[in-house]
């Protein structure tokens, strides 16, 4: 065979192979995944996995995303291609359960009516169409879920809210969480206000506000929580007591000293409840709550402090907590998988009888040498210096903050059903006396074996000691605690391990650079001309207005001005389309070198490749020849 006709068949057989080897493997491997990233982005966690593996039923994902528009913003642009590789991560665990597309909606198509009616969020921009960037999820019975902007500062929790939304898909019927506190961040009503931590509450599970004044719970309770609640009478203690005999589940946040606690006086002022504690269960579950509160020198939280003459500086303040993962268990699953530390604000201690009913098992602990500091104090504005002034090591090492307690239980009531004081109210007093002859017979022991966790902090919800109140990023894991103890409590533990995901937004250090000295390089620029532009318009709206007094019929503006008035109108009318012109050229130079860059890096990706090629075929060849000539 010629030598010039095996070179052109080879050349076709190849491409042929090349081409039937990327189908086959399309076809077969195409769930295989090699992730070299530092924080192993684009792995799935275990959790996703098995909720992906064990779907029932069909679930539909579509993402909107206005393409054109995110490509002027860098930070959107690289969160779009990692939610697309991360899609398509969970559309080959899923194995064809799971439907993927996207849209790109142009203004009044159709794309931009769905993404509308489903209620997503169009983003003004610097352009004239507004941004859309949220994902749409629905099943098989038209149930639909919605991530209305998917932000880049929340990638760190975007593969926990994915595959939540997907569960809610699959498992339409959240568990029903019942809920009984004082504090206000907890009893405020709708999803979007009161603490982060209830509003993630009330995204997950079907969230059931408890009144203060209850006589009976509401019905098909799943969970009970019960943050800071009120002085409650025995009928009302009776009712959580059986609750928990009957359905066994609850989340209990107590504490003795309460910063975040209101009063009820006319000014929250006065009357403040600072302490919670357990009342009759303490001695039917061997767990009580100690009359202090606890300060740590060891786990003290940098805290911003007033320093004097208008100053602040960061001080280690030993009443609020900052407990480090080291410091909580590693088997449970409620706190096995946190990777940053819990904030807390003047805790309590709790102290365990060994020999009551049920296991109790240690969640989290100071370390080794706490200090009691009264409760009193401690729910006031102690400093750090006076905090230290009264600290004395405890004997009894480790304070216990966070405790499970499992297992059979007893009645809290030996005696029986209390009896339920009557109003004098004719309606309420009628009221009380239908419950009182509808509830159900007292029990003495479990009929399903609890599972209580308990905290001895209140303040740990407040927003203030967990997220930075300028962004909403999470700094400590006291949203994460709180969600793996109610997923743990309603048997959804796949979801605990998603919510330590490290976080995948990477800083582009280059760019941010260069967009920091392009600002300090036009941006005094732009603001006088911003300036002169008002200050231009507003004088010629003056001249308009005189010329418009005489010559505004006969359709001559300037007709009742003067010569020297004429001439300014006009020099103005040329400065306000200069300076305009000049504004929307510093708008292009703003980003010139950051567009510089982008083309010198996809220039630099398309040739690297063949160009290392073409060098290895060029030695390849020198030394063949080098070896013929030899």
């Amino acid at each position: 065979m010629q030598s010039k006709r095996f070179i052109w068949l080879s050349s076709a057989l190849l491409i042929l192979i090349f081409i039937g080897l990327n189908i086959l493997l399309q076809l077969n491997f195409s769930g295989w995944r090699a992730d070299l990233t530092e924080n192993r982005l684009y792995t799935l966690s275990e959790g996703t996995r098995t909720t992906l593996s064990e779907l029932s039923e069909p679930i539909d994902l579509t993402l909107v995303y206005t393409r054109r528009v995110g490509q002027d913003y860098p930070a959107v642009r690289a969160h779009a291609a990692r939610i697309r590789e991360l899609l398509q991560a969970y559309k080959a665990q899923a194995q064809g359960r799971l439907r993927i597309r996207e849209i790109d909606p142009h203004p009044f198509s159709q794309a931009e009516d769905e993404a509308l009616a489903s209620g997503l969020v169009a983003v003004d921009t610097e352009g004239e169409d507004p941004l859309y960037f949220g994902l749409i999820g629905r099943n098989s019975v038209d149930d639909e879920r919605v991530m209305p902007f998917l932000a880049p500062e929340r990638e760190a929790g975007f593969e926990y809210d994915l595959t939540r939304m997907i569960v809610r898909l699959d498992q339409p019927e959240p568990a029903r969480v019942g809920l009984l506190s004082t504090l206000n961040g907890m009893t405020t009503l709708g999803q979007e206000s009161g603490y982060a931590i209830r509003r993630e509450i009330a995204k997950s599970y079907d969230l059931v506000q408890i009144e203060e004044d209850f006589l009976e719970f509401p019905e098909d309770l799943d969970i009970l929580i019960l943050a800071h609640p009120p002085k409650l009478t025995d009928w009302q203690l009776w009712q959580i007591d059986q609750y928990i005999l009957r359905q066994g589940r609850a989340l209990i946040l107590v504490d003795p000293a309460a910063k975040v606690a209101q009063g009820s006086g006319p000014f929250n002022l006065t009357d403040r409840q600072i302490r919670s504690d357990l009342d009759h269960f303490a001695e039917a579950w061997g767990i009580r709550l100690s009359d202090q509160a606890v300060a740590d020198t060891e786990t003290a939280l940098a805290i911003q402090a007033d320093a004097g003459e208008g100053r602040t500086t960061i001080v280690q303040h030993p009443l609020f907590l900052s407990v480090p993962a080291l410091l909580m268990s590693v088997e449970n699953l409620v706190t096995s998988d946190l990777r940053r530390s819990v904030n807390f604000g003047a805790a309590g201690r709790f102290l365990l009888t060994p020999d009551a009913p049920g296991q109790r098992e240690i969640l989290i602990e100071t370390g080794p040498a706490p200090s009691a500091i009264s409760a009193e104090r401690a729910a006031t504005n102690l400093t750090a210096e006076q905090t230290l002034a009264m600290y004395e090591s405890d004997t009894e090492g480790a304070a216990v903050l966070g405790v499970r307690l499992t297992g059979a239980l007893v009645t809290a009531f030996p005696n029986g059903r209390p009896e339920l004081s009557i109003p004098n109210d004719p309606i309420y007093g009628e009221l009380a006396r239908a419950v009182q002859e509808t509830a159900a017979p007292h029990t003495s022991l479990s009929e399903t074996d609890a599972e209580v966790i308990l905290i001895s902090d209140v303040d740990m919800l407040d927003d203030a000691l967990h997220l930075d109140l300028g962004n909403g990023i999470a700094f400590a894991d006291n949203s994460s605690l709180i969600l793996n103890a109610l997923d743990s409590l309603a048997g959804g533990s796949e979801l605990m391990s998603l919510r330590a995901r490290a976080p995948g937004l990477r800083g582009m250090e280059t760019i941010e650079r260069m967009r920091e000295q392009a600002q300090t390089r036009f941006f005094d620029e732009q603001a006088r001309l911003e300036a002169n532009l008002n200050e231009t318009q507003q004088r010629l709206e003056e001249l308009q207005s005189i010329g418009a007094t005489g010559g505004f019929f006969e359709g001559d503006v300037s007709a009742e001005l003067s010569q020297e008035e004429r001439s300014e109108l006009a020099r103005l009318r040329s400065e306000i389309v200069q300076t305009r012109a000049r504004l929307r050229q510093i708008e292009r130079d703003f980003r010139h070198d950051i567009d510089q860059l982008e083309r010198r890096l996809r220039l630099f990706t398309l040739l690297t490749g063949p160009l290392i090629l073409l060098f290895l075929g060029l030695l390849f060849n020198w030394r063949r020849r080098k070896g013929a000539s030899q």
